[in-house]
This record gives C-alpha cells, sequence and structure tokens, in this order.
C-alpha cells in the first residue's frame, strides 16, 4: 500500500475545536513541550521527507512532524512505543506538542515502527539535527566562542557480545520486581525460570511470563508495572530476530581502559563552550578517536561555527591533526603523547592507538597485551632511535580472519613496532607551555558533563536497536534533545 503526505505549506493545517481553550488553562506557558514548540519551526521535517511519500497515489499518511515529535518525545521520557502513545490520549501537554485537539484520537503504536523503518531511511538524520539546533542558537545568539570542544563516548551494543538472553532476562527481571512491590503472591502463578543458557528457552519464558501478567487486568493498570510490561513485550516482539544472531553484527568492542572493554559504539563529538553539539560522528566501539576530529571540524564549520581553537584530549594530538591545525591556522589544544605523535609508521591503517588503555589495536580490534621499550634514550641522528614494541595474544592471532598477511603461521610471537621521535613536535609541545593552552585546557571538562547527561538522562549508555543506522537515529535524537534544553536555559538566562 502507497501512502500519500498531502501537499502542505510549510506551517501545519489549522485545528479547529471548540476545546482548544484548555491548552491555555492546563498547558503552562514556562511547560518544556510548549517551549520547544515556541522555539523550533518543525516544518523542516516535510522538506527533509517528502521523498520518502508518495504524493499522488494512496490514502493520507499520518502527519510527518507529528510523527518526529513522537519519536522525541520517546528521547525525552525513554517510554516504550505503546507508552508514549498511551500517554498522549491524557497528557494535555504531549496533546499540544503533537498539535492534536484535545478530544483527537491517537496513532496506533506500529505506526511508529514504520515510521522509523520507511520514512527515516536515507535520511542523514543526525547531521540534519545537529546543525537545526546550531541554527538556532546562532540566531538566538547564544554561541559566541570560536572554540570546539571534543570527546568521544561510548554506548554499549543492546545485545551482549556472548549471551544475548541476558538481554530478556534483564527485562523480566525488572518487571517481577516491580509486581513484586504490589503483589508478592503473585511468584506462586509466574512459570519457572529458565536452567539453560538456550535463547529460545528464554524466549519462552518471557512469552508464558507475559501471558500470566496479562490475564491480571488489576495490576497492569499500575504504570510502572504496564511500562516494563510493555518494555518486556517490545523486545519480544521486535528484536527476537536480532537476539538470535546471538550479537549486534555492526557492534564492536571498544576499549576504556588496558584491562577494560566494552561491546558497542562510539560516538565522537564536537561542542561549542556553550555547551551546544555542534557535530557528531558514528562509529563502532574500535575506532581511533583523533581519526575523527578533521571530520568533526568540517562538520562544525558547515553548521555555522567558526572554530579557532579545538580542546581534546592526548587522543587528538596525533601528527596528522597537528598539520591539519596549522595549516587551517586552528590551536590545537591537546597535549601530545609520545605514543601518539610519531611520525610515519608501518601499517597506520592496520594498527591504531587506543589512549585509553595504552595500547595498540589490530584492525581485527584486539588489543596489544603488552609493550616493551627497546633501544637507548636520546641517541639522535647518530644513533637509532627508541622503540616500542606491542605484543597481542598469539592465541587470537592464529584464529584471527585476517590473519593473511598479518600473523605468519607457526610464529611464536606477533608484534607491532613504533619508533619514538621525540624531536617532532617541537612547536606544539613549546605551545602547550603557553599560557593560553592551560587556559583553554579548563573548558575541556564541559564535554564529559554533556556525555553524562546523554547516559544518565537520556538513556545514551545502551543501544536502544541494533547497528549502526539504529545508532545513529538514538544518537540524532537525544543530542536534539539535549541541545534544544541547552538552547531554552540559556535563552533564561539572556
Amino acid at each position: 500500500m502507497k501512502w500519500v503526505v498531502p501537499m502542505m505549506p510549510v506551517q501545519q493545517s489549522i485545528k479547529l475545536s471548540p476545546y482548544m481553550g484548555l491548552y491555555d488553562l492546563i498547558v503552562p506557558k514556562d511547560n518544556t513541550l510548549r517551549r520547544i514548540n515556541d522555539l523550533v519551526d518543525f516544518s523542516f521535517v516535510y522538506k527533509e521527507l517528502k521523498d520518502n511519500y508518495c504524493l499522488d497515489n494512496g490514502r493520507n499518511a499520518i502527519d510527518p512532524i507529528r510523527m518526529f515529535k513522537y519519536l522525541l518525545l520517546k528521547t525525552i521520557h525513554d517510554l516504550s512505543d505503546v507508552d508514549i502513545v498511551d500517554r498522549s490520549k491524557y497528557d494535555m501537554s504531549f496533546k499540544y506538542f503533537l498539535d492534536m485537539t484535545p478530544e483527537e484520537e491517537v496513532i496506533d503504536p506500529s505506526s511508529l515502527t514504520k515510521f522509523r523503518k520507511l520514512r527515516l531511511k536515507n535520511v542523514n538524520l543526525l547531521d540534519l539535527l545537529i546543525n537545526k539546533t546550531v541554527e538556532i542558537a546562532l540566531e538566538k545568539e547564544i554561541i559566541k566562542s570560536k572554540s570546539i570542544i571534543v570527546d568521544a563516548t561510548h554506548t554499549k551494543s543492546r545485545y551482549n557480545q556472548m549471551k544475548p538472553k541476558e538481554v530478556l532476562m534483564e527485562r523480566s527481571k525488572k518487571l517481577r520486581k516491580a509486581i513484586y512491590q504490589i503483589d508478592e503472591s503473585m511468584k506462586s502463578k509466574f512459570p519457572s525460570k529458565t536452567r539453560t543458557d538456550v535463547l529460545e528457552d528464554e524466549i519462552a519464558y518471557s512469552q508464558k511470563l507475559i501471558e500470566v501478567i496479562e490475564k491480571e487486568e488489576t495490576l497492569i493498570q499500575y504504570p510502572a508495572i504496564k511500562e516494563q510490561l510493555n518494555l518486556l513485550k517490545e523486545t519480544v516482539a521486535d528484536d527476537v530476530e536480532q537476539l538470535n544472531c546471538s550479537k549486534d553484527q555492526d557492534a564492536k568492542v571498544g576499549h576504556k581502559t588496558s584491562d577494560s572493554s566494552f561491546f558497542g559504539y562510539k560516538t565522537h563529538l564536537a561542542m561549542s563552550e556553550e555547551r551546544i553539539i555542534t557535530a557528531a560522528v558514528l562509529t563502532t566501539g574500535e575506532k581511533n578517536d583523533g581519526k575523527q576530529l578533521q571530520t568533526l571540524i568540517e562538520k562544525s564549520e558547515k553548521a555555522g561555527i567558526q572554530v579557532e581553537a579545538v580542546i581534546g584530549d592526548a587522543a587528538y594530538s596525533e601528527k596528522e591533526n597537528i598539520i591539519y591545525s596549522n595549516t587551517n591556522k586552528i590551536n590545537l589544544v591537546a597535549k601530545l603523547n609520545p605514543n601518539i605523535t610519531q611520525g610515519a609508521r608501518s601499517k597506520e591503517d592496520e594498527f591504531e592507538f587506543n589512549k585509553d588503555a595504552g595500547m595498540y589495536v589490530c584492525k581485527a580490534g584486539h588489543l596489544a597485551i603488552r609493550k616493551a621499550r627497546n633501544g637507548k634514550k636520546n641517541t639522535g641522528k647518530n644513533g637509532k632511535n627508541q622503540v616500542d614494541t606491542y605484543y597481542f595474544d598469539i592465541e587470537k592471532c592464529k584464529r584471527c580472519p585476517f590473519s593473511d598477511g598479518c600473523y605468519k603461521e607457526g610464529a611464536k610471537s606477533k608484534t607491532y613496532s613504533v619508533s619514538i621521535k621525540s624531536t617532532e613536535h617541537s612547536q606544539q609541545a613549546k605551545f602547550q607551555e603557553s599560557e593560553y593552552f592551560k587556559e583553554k585546557s579548563k573548558e575541556r571538562y564541559k564535554i564529559e558533563a554533556k556525555n553524562s547527561e546523554l547516559k544518565h538522562r537520556h538513556g545514551y549508555d545502551v543501544a536502544k536497536s541494533s547497528g549502526l543506522l539504529g545508532m545513529e537515529m538514538q544518537g540524532a535524537m537525544a543530542i536534539f534533545t539535549v541541545n534544544l534544553k541547552r538552547i531554552l536555559k540559556l535563552t533564561e538566562q539572556q
């Protein structure tokens, strides 16, 4: 069936209802959703999505702005499709935000899934929404600085690398806990928990648990229970296929320190000193932070930001970034790290330095297990430079799909060596001793606080779906939300 979106002007059609006056009585002027409606002209949604609709055939589609706003509400409140639609039945601030009349019927929750999969495909939502908020911030004269702060934050895959059944186990556990707080006697009615590591058994248990709970009409009226029940149902209904794949195929292992890792993605962020995110790049978890710097700068400039300085940690001080910054007359406020500020080295595309772990990572995502430094210090041109040698787990190398040309069969060790060239970055070393560098470095804490806000207030610590495309959509909506909230706060202070 083809869907049609009407040929609408940039403004939405006027809603005629004798009850519209209720909004002025019930939704106060300082309500966050009312303020967002006043702040943003959402007509840009029509322009961006028009190619994904048929304009001359089929029945009228649900207003794409309303569908987009539903997704925004999901990000703000971290609820399932069913619960966000259900709340829009009675929450007048939701109805106002969605441009509904008080008596208007809500959408079917399944429409949100179709909208995400069909209407948002081939739309660069991440850049679109960031650029829109930066545009608003510039119009409001909120962004005045000419510096960006860069960092990367990790998001764990929704699906555990080894035991995907734990996703369902955690959801069902939270549901049971919510029920026990109301009625502990329900414990005797629940099916027996699985005793195996078989995923299909856990799915069957979850389905039986849902059946038992749905028969208890009184219990499922409690919001806390209803929300957890809907989240479990959504996982079983929408994600069984991904769960059966045993893991998220796009997610990769990343390393936070030398002895801790995560399975998922990285969001590389650029942010103004006013704490407005100006650019983002989504990658798999093993990617190097410093390699994204040039893209972050270029995206920020395209969004309208003048970049005269970049503030980051040592991950961004590799040689290519220093050259790029100097060429473009940008001050790179990032301390040198002798392990990543090398000159030319072999196989640069195959081995990248992970500054958190202090080790190199091969293209398969395996982290070196130890390193050793060889040679005498300060030998200069008359002697050989010192060399850092990184050792990899030989057992992993034997089974690695990228072993051809990398691991020689029968070898007892696999190493990667890097020459230390201490004189390569004298200019940057001198710059980092300046007062300007020291003062600008103090701004870096702001982006760490922003990462914390994304994770703890908007569920960005764990991916809500599998795959990079799903992660980009989640990132787009989360960043759009935190940027709008920041703009509202700064406009209050003006």
